[in-house]
């Protein structure tokens, strides 16, 4: 687990942006950066090991989405609390948005909730990271920066009994800007096996983030996961900020900018 917090987070607490005024053109995200649980929430009756599990954040994550934005002099916006409190990456009417069940485990503290509990949720943590979102890109498009998103996640590399063979995957629509390139950088690392849209799509609601702040925009977008056993140290964190810098680094401009009308022609399918 990360290191201890104050027993409660007001609202402005709630989310950490990094770096603000960065060169790069991209923002990066980590929805599900922290396993944080406020003390007003206790474990939501789960056991004190199930909050290092990933039904509570993404490990391993944040370092690499950390170190990315740092090599790229980017934008981090990030989560400070639970994605078991509520799912940031998620549209407020999904019904995992305050999940009753994680994989297989079921939460206790989140059942039964009333519409104001929820609604305090939302504006604890779900509000303030979107806002921060929504302040940054609209502050870079108004002053003329070009402006590209990227959501970093991690994945468990056993869901529901399923081996997940993926090193790493790369989730897009229909806009492949971004994610081609991506791609087909990460198609040419030896013995790096890549899930495209993998080990999940735009279909399982888990695009919120870009669709809410990048697709709405026009804008190029594209979300990484990591298996999260490779990343689960510093050496692999390391490893796997690195080779993803390397790779943003080298992206031409046009290939990861563009048009709202050059995004759509090609559909999911075509690249997977």
């Amino acid at each position: 687990m990360e290191k201890a917090r104050p027993a409660s987070l007001a609202s402005s607490d709630s989310v950490r942006v990094t770096n603000p005024g960065g060169s790069s053109p991209f923002v990066l995200t980590c929805d599900h950066a922290s396993n944080f649980l406020p003390a007003e929430f206790g474990t939501l009756g789960l056991a004190a090991e199930d909050l290092s599990r990933h039904i509570a954040w993404d490990p391993g994550a944040l370092p690499v989405a950390s170190r990315m934005a740092q090599a790229l002099d980017a934008t981090l916006v990030e989560t400070r609390i639970s994605r078991l409190v509520i799912d940031c990456n998620r549209p407020l009417d999904a019904p995992d948005l305050v999940p009753p069940v994680s994989e297989t485990t079921a939460i206790p503290g989140n059942t039964g909730l009333t519409d104001k509990q929820r609604a305090e949720r939302v504006a604890l943590s779900w509000q303030p990271f979107h806002r921060a979102i929504e302040h940054i890109v609209e502050d870079r498009l108004a002053r003329g920066k070009d402006t590209r998103l990227v959501s970093v996640h991690s994945f468990t590399p056993v869901y529901k009994g399923r081996n997940r063979p993926w090193h790493i995957g790369i989730i897009h629509d229909e806009d492949r800007r971004l994610a081609a390139p991506l791609i087909s950088a990460l198609k040419r690392l030896a013995g790096v096996t890549v899930g495209v849209n993998e080990p999940y799509s735009p279909a399982d609601r888990v695009y919120f983030t870009l669709e809410r702040h990048a697709r709405s925009r026009g804008l190029p977008c594209a979300m990484i996961e990591i298996r999260n056993d490779e990343i689960s140290g510093e050496t692999g964190q390391r490893k796997w900020a690195d080779l993803l810098t390397g790779i943003f680094s080298d992206l031409e401009p046009e290939e990861a900018s563009g048009s709202r009308q050059r995004a759509v022609g090609k559909s999911v399918q075509s690249a997977s």
